[in-house]
């Protein structure tokens, strides 16, 4: 008897309970945070956002950056080294690494042919700066092209075209445990290849809060994804708002160069003297020209 009570007491004790308001048997709903949008977000046409980076572009002759840089790959972190970058136009380029103020490396170019002195191996590396040979380790890949890539977005070409998508991205921020939601604007420029076939030359993502750039993917002549930039932290400098980390990727080399960025300065009228872009093999260097 004592067991067929219990068991129906306990359907007379549910009713009860949630006739009493009882919510131990009631569902619940569960919050989930809702991203917050930008204070602001600005609009601009297709046509409108290619004017500002071509105004930024024009503006700029010199830019010389200097930075701290990690490189890592597959298997090894290497340690962090001073670096500074410096930038003419159109596509004058001079980086010196040093390590604990010891030159690790010297590349420059021209625009159209670099050179790039390893003293620890005394060895020199020259070639086009479209070179697609490849030597035996990490550091003597190094070349300029995707250094110009990443440290300025450059204007478009009279000959390339583009599309503008909008987009929005939701970011979480774990310290405050928010979502943020970051508008953006993805800019695909594209070129004609052999008359007909449209190919990929890069991407470039704005955010719309403040219009500046927050990655960039680039493809080289076969139309596959090179190289990976990321900008983030923006910062005040003497030359403007410029990125004070940036990120390069090499997906198919599998090496990555952070940039941890000091100091930017712009120049938009001045030339730097020709010798800035030469770098002088010293005697008993080996030399190996690459194609």
């Amino acid at each position: 008897m004592r067991l067929r009570h219990c068991l129906f007491a306990a359907p007379a004790l549910t009713l009860t309970l949630l006739l009493s308001g009882c919510s131990y048997f009631l569902p619940t709903k569960r919050h989930l945070p809702v991203p917050i949008p930008p204070p602001s977000v600005q609009t601009l046409s297709p046509e409108d956002l290619v004017k500002l980076v071509d105004q930024r572009w024009d503006a700029l002759n010199t830019l010389t950056v200097t930075a701290q840089i990690t490189a890592h790959n597959k298997t090894n972190d290497y340690p962090s080294f001073r670096c500074n970058i410096v930038m003419q136009k159109p596509k004058m380029l001079r980086v010196l690494g040093r390590f604990f103020g010891v030159k690790a490396f010297d590349m420059a170019s021209d625009g159209h042919n670099f050179t790039l002195v390893i003293p620890q191996k005394n060895l020199a590396i020259k070639g086009p700066d479209t070179a697609t040979d490849k030597s035996g380790t990490d550091w003597e890949n190094l070349r300029p092209d995707f250094f110009r890539d990443a440290i300025y977005i450059r204007g478009l070409a009279p000959d390339d075209e583009y599309m503008v998508t909008s987009d929005s991205e939701t970011v979480a921020d774990p310290a405050k445990k928010h979502l943020y939601l970051e508008p953006e604007y993805v800019l695909n420029v594209m070129r004609h290849k052999n008359g007909q076939e449209i190919q990929p030359l890069r991407t470039v993502t704005f955010h719309r809060d403040d219009m500046l750039p927050y990655d960039q993917y680039v493809y080289n002549n076969d139309g596959v994804l090179e190289t990976q930039v990321f900008y983030s932290n923006y910062a005040t400098f003497s030359a403007g708002k410029y990125p004070s980390k940036i990120v390069i990727k090499r997906p198919r080399e599998g090496i990555e160069f952070d940039l941890a960025v000091e100091q930017v300065h712009q120049m938009a009228n001045s030339e730097l003297p020709a010798g800035e872009f030469d770098v002088p093999i010293p005697e008993g260097f080996t030399v190996k020209n690459l194609k």
